[in-house]
């Protein structure tokens, strides 16, 4: 399993000063609300204002100022300064009640899929721990879509997509999450797209040390044996001759059917060693009762209860 502290990260990230620190910096765009904070002016002062979708707000006094593409430190000191003309010292600052505007996309395999609001400039770490971290049937992979407009994605290996509207990045989820390369841990920008594949994951339940599912790394085939090997082989009640694979049809919502493997004959030399597809289930049965409790192991690879995946 990917080994990351996500409750270090998140206690981090959610420190009042740096949250605080993050508001400043945070670009103001179309829907967002904030709140004007003043002593003096008492036409703005408590009042709370909605970026229109032009990216315009009609301030008392002030008049109508384009906020869009402003921090909130930056509007804080052009309210102040169209102010002075009318108070010798203004004092403004903004709040923000709401952040609508700069939202990005995270998908796939992470614990809360859905919309994230980059209050304040966010590395791709910051946007997947808000997201709860990868689950465990993450792939290696984290790709990143981005709108050329927003510039392209710093990253090694991006490139454009067909239409020239976006550029993408495939990324190793290991090396972004472990910090050892930097370079790919770059700022996000809004309406940006991050996708965690779900992992390609073969099955090795029964009577072997080390039932659970085992993440396949990019380009990866196992064979029959190799799988075995990492669930640590045989329980000393197990039928190698009984072996049977049970292979997705194809068809949604079709049964799996059922390939016999005798491992025995393939640890003699007899038969050659089969390869496993993704989402494979190699079942060993007991040589006590070999074909009992097949189809409740299938079953219990869709419910996901109690199954162990491992990363390696």
């Amino acid at each position: 399993m990917y080994k990351f502290n996500w409750l270090v990260v998140g206690f981090v990230l959610c420190s009042p000063l740096l949250c605080q620190t993050m508001e400043r910096g945070y670009l103001l765009g179309p829907g967002d609300q904030f709140v004007i904070n003043t002593l003096h002016v008492k036409e703005l002062a408590g009042k709370t204002f909605r970026v229109e979708s032009e990216g315009f707000v009609n301030f008392p006094m002030a008049g109508r100022l384009k906020v869009a593409g402003l921090s909130v430190d930056r509007l804080s000191n052009e309210l102040a300064a169209r102010l002075k003309q009318f108070y010798l010292d203004p004092e403004i600052s903004v709040t923000m009640t709401e952040f609508r505007s700069q939202q990005v996309s995270v998908v796939g395999s992470v614990n809360a899929s859905g919309l994230q609001v980059l209050q304040g400039p966010k590395t791709l770490v910051e946007v997947l721990s808000q997201a709860g971290g990868l689950r465990a049937d993450a792939g290696p992979l984290v790709r990143v879509t981005r709108e050329i407009k927003w510039g392209r994605l710093p990253a090694p290996g991006a490139h454009d997509d067909p239409t020239g509207q976006y550029s993408i990045a495939e990324l190793d989820a290991q090396a972004v999450l472990s910090a050892a390369n930097p370079a790919q841990n770059f700022l996000v920008k809004p309406n940006d797209v991050i996708s965690v594949p779900k992992a390609d994951i073969v099955y090795v339940l029964g009577e072997v040390k080390k039932p659970g599912g085992f993440v396949l790394s990019a380009r990866e085939e196992l064979s029959v044996l190799e799988a075995l090997a990492m669930a640590e082989g045989f329980q000393a009640r197990a039928s190698a001759k009984g072996c049977k694979i049970l292979r997705a049809s194809g068809a949604s919502g079709s049964p799996r059917r059922e390939e016999a493997v005798d491992v025995r004959k393939i640890l003699d030399g007899k038969a050659t060693d089969v390869k496993l597809r993704p989402d494979d289930i190699l079942v060993v049965p007991n040589s006590a009762s070999k074909s009992a409790t097949i189809r409740g192991l299938e079953t219990a690879i869709q419910v996901g209860t109690g199954l162990v995946i491992f990363h390696r």
